[in-house]
This record gives structure tokens, sequence and C-alpha cells, in this order.
């Protein structure tokens, strides 16, 4: 069973620190935000989220890259298409993934949320792995933290985002999750 420490990091994961993050205003972290992520886009398995959490992009490593030289971004956890697990930022910070964004009248939800990536597109299935790994990761965030909603990100910033698309199974996902 999964489980987040005292300093909001989940217990037995691989860590990579970002610096793309800052303390938190006071409030409970109330909402999950799910997302989906690849780099170069499609393409899975490489490092270019780890390298674009961390700004160490190489902005020439590929014609998408130099568009995100000036993006200082993260997410709390990125799960991989085998369900692996990494950490960016600890729970008790706040990453910067969200942007701008609103989420029942309240706005910045990186003030009182947590992001979790996916390895995937708006175009592709997302693996078993990866909704067995959710699932476990939302029940042990559940479990240390007041979380009252989960979100993709479209639902808190419409206007500007698609993730985690159409092919996120949503149903498949909440089922036998409590509370969404």
């Amino acid at each position: 069973m999964m489980r987040i420490d005292a300093q909001g990091l989940l217990a037995g994961c691989e860590y990579i620190p970002s610096p793309n993050c800052d303390d938190r205003p006071a409030g409970a972290i109330e909402l999950l935000v799910i997302h989906n992520i690849s780099l170069p886009p499609g393409e899975f398995g490489g490092d270019g989220v780890h390298r674009l959490f961390t700004n160490t992009l190489d902005v020439n490593a590929h014609p998408y890259y130099p568009a995100l030289a000036e993006l200082k971004v993260s997410a709390h956890f990125f799960v991989r298409r085998d369900g692996r697990i990494i950490q960016f930022v600890p729970c008790l910070k706040r990453a910067w993934h969200a942007g701008e964004s609103c989420w029942q009248g309240k706005s910045r939800c990186n003030d009182f949320s947590l992001g979790i990536e996916l390895e995937g597109s708006d175009a592709v299935l997302f693996a078993d792995a990866q909704y067995a790994a959710l699932k476990h990761l939302t029940m042990a965030l559940r479990a240390a933290y007041p979380i009252r909603g989960i979100a993709g990100h479209s639902d808190i910033a419409p206007q500007r985002k698609t993730d985690p698309g159409p092919y996120f199974d949503w149903a498949r996902y909440l089922t036998g999750l409590c509370k969404t």
C-alpha cells in the first residue's frame, strides 16, 4: 500500500526535485488535477519530461523544444506508461502545473491542488499499469490530505487545455474510488 510521509513524499517512490515549486499559501490541499504529457509530443519513455521539470531540457535536442525554452513548470507526480511513479515536488509545496485555472469558484488551483501527469497524449489510450498506479496514488493522497475533488486540466482551464484528453477513461479510473 502506498503512503505519503510527513514531508509530503510518496514512500519508496523515486524523487527527482524540481526547482519549479514554492511554498503554498495557507489552506487545505483539496484537489487532484490529472494531466497528460509526453516529450517530444507523442513519444514515450524518454527523459524529456524529467528534463523539462528540472530545467535541464536541451532546446536543441528536438524541433519542438525551442517553444519550451522559457517554460518553468512541474507537477507533483509523473506516472510512466509502465506504472512507475516519479515525484518531482513534495505535496506540501506548490507545483507549477495548472497555470491560470479555476475550480468551484476558486482561482489559482496550484495553491490548493496536487498535479499528477500521466505519460501520454490526447491521441492514445493510457496503459493498464497507469490506471492501477493512479488509483493507488489517489488512495494514498486521499489518506494523507482532505481531497474533495478530482478534475482534469481541461476542467479547470477549459479555454487553454485539453488534457488528460478523450482517451482518458474517467469511469475506469474512478471505479472503486469513493468521494469524487
